[in-house]
């Protein structure tokens, strides 16, 4: 696998549109600070880490509305890949959906969202849009 990151995104992509309740996902360390940056944002209903073999699980419990069957996630979109690294600087930080979504950075002071790293006056890698 080339990407790890963009096959995150794809199996939520999946499980979302499969309408599934869980997912599970081979865990890293990048992806278990993005599963936790999702959580804290409400996009998504819970998370465990599961210790097994030589990396472990994460798995996520979807967030649906009850009554319209709506995920919270609309949608998932990678930026930076390997091929074409993306980076910003703090006066060049993206805003997704007019601030309504998150842009989730990986910078010297760890993963966090655009406005953290806003508020931090720190650039980093963009690694996805969601909202």
């Amino acid at each position: 696998m080339t990407d790890p990151i963009a096959d995150y995104l794809t199996r939520l992509r999946n499980a979302i549109k499969a309408n599934h309740r869980v997912v599970e996902i081979p865990a890293s360390n990048l992806k278990k600070e993005m599963t936790r940056i999702l959580h804290e944002k409400g996009y998504i209903l819970n998370y465990k880490f599961v210790e097994e073999g030589p990396q472990g699980t994460i798995k996520i419990a979807l967030k649906y509305d009850p009554v319209n069957k709506v995920n919270s996630i609309k949608k998932l979109i990678r930026v930076s890949t390997p091929g074409l690294r993306q980076y910003v600087g703090h006066n060049d930080m993206p805003r997704v959906l007019n601030g309504l979504g998150i842009a989730i950075l990986t910078t010297s002071k760890g993963v966090m969202t655009n406005k953290e790293a806003a508020d931090l006056k720190i650039g980093g890698e963009v690694i996805c849009y969601i909202y």
